[in-house]
Parts: C-alpha cells; structure tokens; sequence
C-alpha cells in the first residue's frame, strides 16, 4: 500500500533525524581513547555504564521490569508501579494493551531516573515445568511477538530504551548458566528466534539481552552467528547488546561474537581486559569501536549524550498506573469454565476461602520483583465491593508449608554500622528483605567500605497466637534475637553451588517463639558484611523469614466447608509460592502446594456453587476442574488484582482472558525435559511444543491454547477473504450483555504433512458489540504464515497449496473455515 504525503515527510524527517545523531554519535567515538571506550562498555556497577564528561556523556541507568520499574535501589522508600504478569499481558491478546502498558513503565522509568528497561521476555513456554514462565508471555511465537511489539513500542515511546531477552533459548532455569541447548536450525528460526525478529521488525528495539545458555556448542554472549549474522546483518538490528548479569565469560569470545556491554560491574571480562587485549593483537580496535558505537547511539537515543536530539521529544500523556494496572489484570482473567456461576448472584452471600484470598501473591518472584506502594487482595477487593455482611473469610489451607521470606507484618529498618558501631544510614526494609546490590544499592551516605554490619530491627505483630517460627535465609555470619532473646549467633552456610539458589532458596529456621495474636514482639537480625575481593560485585542479600503456628490442616479445611455451606457462594482462592515459581530453578510437577486441592474437593461437596480463582503465573494442574461450578484464572495479577477480581466476580467488567498457553496435566504434556544430561538439553520435539505438541500427540488438555469465556455469547456468521492475505470474520452477541471477543485465525494445510504443525496460529483481533449487534474482526494473514525454514537452503521457503482458514474461539472451538491457494 502507497504510503500518505504525511507518512513520507514523516519518514524523511525520522530518517534526517536518525542521520544527525549518527554524525554526533561518530564524532563523539573519534574523540575516545582506547581505555575510556574499552571502560564504557563495562558495567560501573550493578545497573549502570560510566560517565564521559570529555564527550558530553552520562551515565546510562538500566533497572529491571517486565511488571515495574525498581530502579538502581531494591527499596520500598521508592514504591513501583505492579502491573500484572507477562502471561497475563499476553491473556489480554491486545497488542494495544501492552503498548499502554510499555507506557506507564516509562513513565516509571523516567522518574526513577532509569534510560533502560531489562524487558521484555520473549522465550517461550517450551515445556509447563519452567519454572519463570510467569515472565515470558506464550508458547507460541506469533503471539508472543505481537505483545512484546506491542510492549516494546510502548516503552520507547516514552523515551526509554528496551532490552529484549533472552537472546535465545533460554526457556527454562536448570543449570541455565551452563545447559548447553541442542536446537535444530528449523525451531530456532520458526519458534525461538520468531518472536525476536517479529520486535526488531514492528518495534525496533534499542537493545537485546544475552542469555546465560548455550546454544549448539557456543554460549550465547560469544555466539558470533546468532547475534552478528543473524540478529544484526540478516534482521538489521542497531541497538546495543548486553550481557545477561554475570553471563560474559571471555574477553575476546565476547567482543568478536558481538556483545557491546559486560555486566554488571565493576570487575567484568571488558574495561581493562579488553584495552589490553587489543595492545596484545587479540582483538582489533575496530571490533571495539563498534560496540562503542552502539552504546553511544543507544545514548544519543535516550537524550544523555551532548549535541544528540533524542527519539522522543514530546512525550504522552500521564497515565494513571492504578487504573491501569486494574484493567489490565480484569482484562487478563481467563474464566475456563462457568456453569452459571459466575457473575455473582446480587444480594447473595459469599464465602471467601484460602490463605492466596488473604496474603495475595501479585508477582513472580527472582529479579522482576518490585515493591508497590499498596497491594489490594482478594480479601480487600471483595470486602470493597459487596455489601456488608455479605462476606465472610475463612483460611481453609495455606500454600506456603515453609518459610515466607517476605511478610508485611514486619515493620523493620535496616541499620548500617561501621567497624567501630557508628550508625552510618538506614533503609526501609519491607516484609524482612533486603537487597542492596552495588554501590548505588546501598543507603545514602554508606559505602561497602565503612559498612560492617546491617541489623534489621523494629517489629512484627503476630495475627494469631501460639508457636511462631522465624528463620534466615542467605549466606553468612548472622544474630537473630526475638523479643530480647538471642536464638542464633552462628555462620550460616551455602546449601548449594548455585549462587542465586543460595541467596534466593530455601530460608533455614532458627527460632520458634511463642507469641500472643495483636501483641508486637521486638525482632533484629543482624547480619555481619564480607568484603571479599574476589567477586565480580558486592551485594547484600538475605533475609527475616516467619512462619505462623501450624493448626492442624483438617480442622482449617473444616472451618471452610461450614463456611462454605452457610453461603450462597463459595468462592476459594488457590495459589502457588515463590519455592514453585521463581527464577533460578525450574519446577518438579504441576501440583498446588499444601492442601489445596483436599480444600477444594471438600468445598465443593458442600457448596455446589463453588468458584475457584487461580492465582499462578503459570500452568498448574486442576483435578477437581469438573467438580465445581467455576474456574477463573488470574495469574499474578499485580497491586490491584484484588479489586479486578471483584470487577470481575461481581459483573461490573467480564473477564477478558484467553489462554496464552495449554493448560494440562503434567503426565499428559507432550514436552516436559527441561533437566539436561551431561550438560546438554536436546530439544528433541523440534518444532512441536504447545498446542502443536498437544495435536501432533493427540491428546486432549484440560483447556485448550486460546480458551476463555466472558459473560455473553457469540456466533460466527461469515468468513471472507480478499488478496490471499486479508480476512474478515463477522461474529454477533447472541447474548444478554456487551462484550469483548477475540477472534483467532489458525492457519491448516489442506493435505496434511506430518513434518509441519496440523495448524497453527496466524492472527487475531479483539473486537466488542451489544447484545444483538454485529462486529467484524479484520486480520491480515502475514506471509511468514505460509513459510517454514529450509535447513538445506538455510531460507525462508514459502510453501505453496492449499490452507484452510479457521476463524476461532480457541485452537479447539474453529466456528467458520475458508480456503485460500497460497
């Protein structure tokens, strides 16, 4: 199509602009030595690169996301906006959506001070074990790379840079420092690499992150063919590439195979290494003045580099990060099933059950965790919406069966002595932990040099009386003191090799003290500083972890079921933890912890009216599906998850989710390998994972890629298509209320061929109507659609014949069908 007048000027002045920044950008490079560029590309500290005045540069400042913007200080003293998860994101399927998204989280970034977001994830949910599903969108890369677009547009938009990752194949968490992950060059190009190349295309992203894996021998901050002939010469990518934290190895391996920024620093395999690799003749200065050249253009794009006019001058409209933090989670609740349940009767009673109801898990745990200025929980949602004493609560079972190592009934500082017992600075210290990495992470005025010791002090409430358990999680020489008693003053040592399980795993327990419900007791753990010279980064990382007194679970299942038959509505929340799905190790099975499930059967016998709401990143297995009357999904839903889900089970907003992702059991999945064997995981299934797994077994999973219902229904009426590539599906409310569909196109070859998928998902559109009236969903069908990989060609091959065209409600629920001749 001929682009608008306006279109070209624009064009033209975008591509003038690109130009001047260029030329500052290249007379910037020439006026650097060879010790101040190698020193530019290596991390300063955690999270940012150094200041060059001579050039007019400052400091570049990159923070973790996908959900919220930290920022260079893990701290709740500076709260984040949570937005739901990414596989939330990814159930709203409204690209649209996830640019509003991006532009909040710039917004975010901007007043934090931050030029870089570390997001978006784009690895696929190659098998339901990976355990940092919760972070990455989808199993299918069509629709991952629509919301990552989506998001990354977004984002940059606002002014900040992206970093999309992780490039590639990281798909699950065992032994990801080292896996070495067989990928034929077929799935690479058709499913992990797809999404990455649909960003750099549609979004054109500042910035790409390595992994940690290696793929097919090489580790991918050295992975010369993926990132320079792929990633840069083959899809034309401009942004500068970084390493995942800790992930770069080899000074030479790593410049020759295209990473422009070690991190974090101060000591990593560039800086000083680098400049006197290139005065040794091992690598050539031109190969240094290249990734020099990417930062500064990344720079000059972000507005931090002198004579450079940033991307973005004018920047949008403030968004409120409440509001949108509460629709995206409504619009991403996938209700799989509803037998009249659903919404709530008006004036009816309901039973609220479950400790998730309660203690709201609203974010994955690992290096996306941000602290939000306030969390509305399903118990606080609900007790919002519904008239008085039309709610009651009760516990019924508790997922956490060890140690939480974040609880908001601590009320704690964390206080910085010197060797001599001087207070040098404090921090807030929310729910008992505390993550200070690098030197901009610790508090104002204290530096790793002077600080001796960190006690966290101050006090915890106790909810309930009898025996309560504390403990500590981390690494190191602790004094842990309760209520003016000292329980522990000892070395507490790794219990594994890997360091983030041993910062990250399992807390240890120390102390049981008995305590009175309502009464604060005095707690302080005091922690002893290292100053090791030889780690790549200093960091302070560990934390007060509590437990409750542990009623029989029987007599807490028996209080939900009265509960529960008292109420014209039972509705029980079900949860998984931060030990079942984080970053740094992958899951056993797809099991609820605890006794969840015995919770849910034995509601559900009572009350045939019983709603379940799954609060879980990621897929967990529902034995009891058939036995209630609802199953709602609802992720990690953010801060306001619990005020979306009363918009939701009260009728004011239906639930708007389809599944980015097959939901079934763990002995019935097609993929489920994510442990290698002698260091390699072969990804033997090849092109077929997700649904296209699920169809070429021929197995049935509890719900189907794509699946959710709202609260109206919908008939298709016609399909059309012009132009081989343009089609129109035209639907209608059959039922009682407005509502929103999301009409998916799967793309079937007529005569089937067992070496590609039997179908697979080629667009989509969200479209809404009232009660009786139409609406018609037009989706371009993009060539890739028709295209597989040709090892023997190393190309793109378009495959010609004959293609049934499904309009959808799910992969498994296709309404109308047309044919095309490729």
């Amino acid at each position: 199509m001929a682009k608008t007048v306006a279109e070209t000027v624009a064009t033209t002045e975008t591509a003038r602009r690109d130009e001047a920044r260029e030329a500052v950008v290249e007379a910037a490079l020439a006026k650097l030595d060879l010790d101040a560029k190698a020193r530019l590309l290596s991390g300063q500290d955690m999270w940012t690169l150094p200041a060059l005045p001579e050039i007019g540069l400052r400091s570049l400042v990159m923070s973790d996301g996908p959900i919220g913007v930290r920022g260079v200080r893990w701290t709740a003293d500076d709260p984040s906006v949570a937005l739901p998860s990414p596989t939330a994101l990814a159930a709203t399927w409204d690209p649209e959506l996830a640019r509003r998204a991006g532009v909040l989280l710039a917004q975010e970034a901007r007043r934090k001070g931050v030029h870089v977001l570390l997001a978006p994830t784009v690895n696929l949910h190659r098998s339901p074990l990976g355990g940092r599903h919760f972070e990455a969108y989808s199993e299918d890369p069509y629709l991952t790379g629509e919301i990552g677009s989506g998001y990354v547009t977004g984002v940059q938009s606002g002014g900040v840079g992206t970093t999309v990752k992780h490039f590639v194949a990281n798909d699950a968490e065992t032994d990801r420092f080292t896996v070495d992950n067989l990928v034929s060059e077929r799935a690479l190009r058709e499913l992990y690499l797809a999404p990455f190349e649909a960003i750099v295309a549609n979004a054109h992203p500042w910035g790409i992150m390595t992994a940690y894996n290696t793929v097919n021998g090489k580790t991918m901050t050295e992975h010369r063919y993926l990132v320079n002939e792929v990633l840069r010469g083959e899809w034309g990518f401009d942004g500068f590439n970084v390493s995942d934290w800790l992930a770069a190895r080899s000074t030479t391996g790593a410049i020759e195979g295209g990473l422009d920024v070690a991190m974090p620093g101060p000591r990593t395999v560039y800086g000083e290494p680098l400049a006197q690799a290139v005065r040794d003749g091992k690598v050539a200065e031109a190969k240094v003045d290249d990734a020099v050249r990417n930062v500064l253009r990344l720079a000059a794009r972000v507005g931090i580099l002198d004579g450079a006019e940033p991307v973005v001058t004018d920047l949008p409209e403030t968004v409120d990060g409440s509001a949108l933090a509460r629709e995206i989670a409504r619009r991403s609740f996938v209700l799989v099933r509803n037998q009249g349940a659903l919404p709530l009767r008006p004036n009816g009673t309901v039973a609220l059950i479950g400790a998730a109801a309660r203690d709201a898990r609203v974010l994955g745990g690992g290096s996306a965790t941000v602290f939000p200025a306030r969390i509305v929980s399903p118990l606080d949602g609900l007790t919002a919406a519904l008239p008085e004493g039309a709610l009651t609560y009760a516990v019924g079972a508790d997922p956490n069966t060890e140690l939480s190592v974040f609880d908001a009934r601590f009320e704690l500082r964390a206080v910085c002595r010197d060797a001599d017992g001087d207070v040098i600075g404090s921090d807030s210290a929310p729910g008992g932990q505390l993550k200070w990495m690098g030197p901009s992470g610790l508090p104002e005025g204290v530096t790793h040099e002077r600080l001796h010791t960190v006690e966290l002090t101050g006090a915890f409430t106790p909810r309930e009386s009898g025996p309560h358990t504390f403990g500590i999680q981390g690494i190191g020489t602790f004094k842990l003191t309760i209520g003016g008693t000292t329980y522990f003053d000892d070395v507490q040592s790794p219990p594994k090799d890997d360091h983030f399980i041993t910062f990250f795993g399992e807390p240890t327990p120390r102390a049981q003290v008995e305590l009175t419900a309502g009464e604060p007791v005095e707690v302080s753990l005091t922690y002893v500083v290292e100053h090791t010279e030889d780690i790549p980064m200093q960091a302070i990382i560990f934390a007060l972890a509590h437990q409750d007194p542990q009623r029989d679970p029987d007599d807490l299942i028996a209080e939900a079921v009265e509960a529960a038959r008292d109420a014209d509505t039972a509705v029980v929340v079900v949860a998984t933890t931060e030990r079942v799905e984080s970053e740094g190790f992958d899951r056993e099975d797809l099991t609820l912890p605890g006794r969840q499930d015995d919770l849910v059967r034995a509601v559900a016998a009572a009350n045939p009216h019983t709603v379940v709401v799954v609060n879980s990143g990621s897929p967990v297995e529902l034995p009891w599906r058939e036995d209630v009357a609802a199953v709602l999904l609802s992720w990690f839903p953010g801060q306001e998850g619990g005020a979306a889900l009363a918009d939701v089970l009260t009728g004011t907003h239906e639930p708007g989710g389809r599944l980015p992702t097959t939901w079934g059991t763990l002995t019935e999945a097609p993929v489920t390998r994510v442990l290698p064997s002698n260091g390699e995981l072969p990804y033997t299934e090849d092109v077929f994972i997700g649904y296209r797994a699920w169809q070429k077994e021929g197995r049935t999973p509890s719900y189907p890629f794509g699946h959710g219902l709202g609260y109206t229904d919908w008939t298709y009426e016609t399909i059309e298509i012009t132009d081989t590539t343009t089609v129109r599906v035209r639907v209608r409310n059959t039922g009682t209320r407005t509502g929103r569909e999301t009409v998916q196109l799967y793309l079937a070859p007529t005569t089937p061929d067992a070496t590609r998928p039997t179908r697979w998902l080629a667009g989509f559109a969200t479209v809404e109507a009232a009660p009786g009236e139409t609406a018609e969903a037009v989706i371009e069908l993009p060539r890739r659609a028709f295209e597989t990989w040709d090892e023997s060609a190393n190309a793109w091959t378009y495959v010609k014949g004959s293609y049934e065209v499904a309009a959808a409600r799910s992969i498994a629920d296709r309404r109308v069908r047309a044919t095309v001749e490729a």
